[in-house]
This record gives C-alpha cells, structure tokens and sequence, in this order.
C-alpha cells in the first residue's frame, strides 16, 4: 500500500546530489523594482501639482452685491418696559367639565351557570374506590365515592367538588399530580 498522507510526506529525491545541485547554482541576482519606482513617482509628482494648483488660486471671490433698503423711522422704546401679556386660551377645561363618559361593564354572565367537579376514578369494586378516597385523603383533599348504576352495570365513581371555579379545581387536581395521583378529569358537576 502506498503512503497517502500527503500531508507529512516528506519529498522524494531524485538523486544523492540533488541538495548540492541547488545549492551550488546559488540565487539569481535581484532586480531593482522599477515599475514601482515609476509608479511612486507618478503618484508624488501628481500630489505636488495638486497642492501648486491650490496654493496659486489665491484670488479673492467676487464680493457679493447688497441692496439697501429704505431705512424706516426708529421708534422709541422704554428699555425697561416688558412686553404685553398674552392672552392665554385654554378650551380643554371646559370641554372637560362638559365631557360625559361612557364605560361598558363586562357583563358577568361569564361564569357558568354549573359548578365543576373533578373525577379521579371509576371501579367495579367499592373497595377500590375507596382505597383511592383514601389515598386522596392522604393528600389533604376530601372526595366522595358515588355509586352510579350505568349501561354496563354498577360503577363506583370516586369524585371531588363540587367548584365554583374550574380554576380551583385544577390547583386540586396539581396537588393531586404531585403526590402521584393522575387522571383526574373536570367536567361539570351532575348532581
């Protein structure tokens, strides 16, 4: 295989002499940089026109013409004398004793006419329902175990409530969460 790191390859030699070959041969002489020299040259030659050229302008610009106008007759003033008082128009103190506002009042017909409950459970079993009833106990919360008779059969619902707000329903249901109990739905309270 061959060495195909390019990078740290070190060069081939083609002879034993090649080292001596360079360097006996020695460098070529130097050329002095004349295109440069003409150029720099150029440029200085140039820059030196350019201040001759401000510094002959010195004529002075045309001065320009003034028209005189008729002088009016002064008038005497007293220099102490202070000038009239403004009359000052204030309109928005009376547009503010007139003003009559209106303000619209949310209507609280917001809040819903049920109150919310949450569920956390359903069993078949009654002791399953209320070993959850205990386990929320547990957890400072106090919920009820409702026996509701369905399409299926007998079901035991372990539920909290009833709420006036969904909100202190979900801080219920966070406290819940953080003791391990999840699942809990909110819905509103069937009475």
């Amino acid at each position: 295989m061959t060495n195909r790191d390019y990078a740290n390859r070190k060069p081939a030699r083609k002879g034993k002499n090649s080292a001596r070959k360079k360097s006996s041969k020695g460098s070529a002489p130097k050329r002095f940089p004349i295109l440069l020299l003409l150029i720099t040259l150029t440029g200085l030659g140039g820059f030196g026109y350019l201040l001759w050229t401000l510094s002959s302008s010195d004529e002075p610009a045309p001065a320009p013409v003034v028209v005189e106008q008729p002088k009016k007759k002064p008038v005497k003033k007293d220099p102490d004398a202070l000038p009239p008082v403004p009359k000052e128009e204030w309109t928005y103190l009376e547009e503010l004793e007139n003003k009559k506002v209106e303000v619209d009042i949310p209507d609280t017909s917001d809040k819903p006419k049920r109150p919310y409950q949450m569920q956390c459970g359903s069993f078949r079993k009654e002791s399953q329902a209320n070993e959850l009833k205990a386990i929320i106990a547990f957890q400072g919360l106090e919920a009820q175990v409702r026996k509701v008779k369905g399409s299926s059969g007998i079901w035991y619902k372990v539920v909290l409530g009833p709420y006036d707000k969904k909100r202190d329903a979900e801080r219920q249901r966070h406290i819940l969460q953080n003791g391990g109990t999840n699942g809990c739905q909110i819905w509103f309270w069937e009475g």
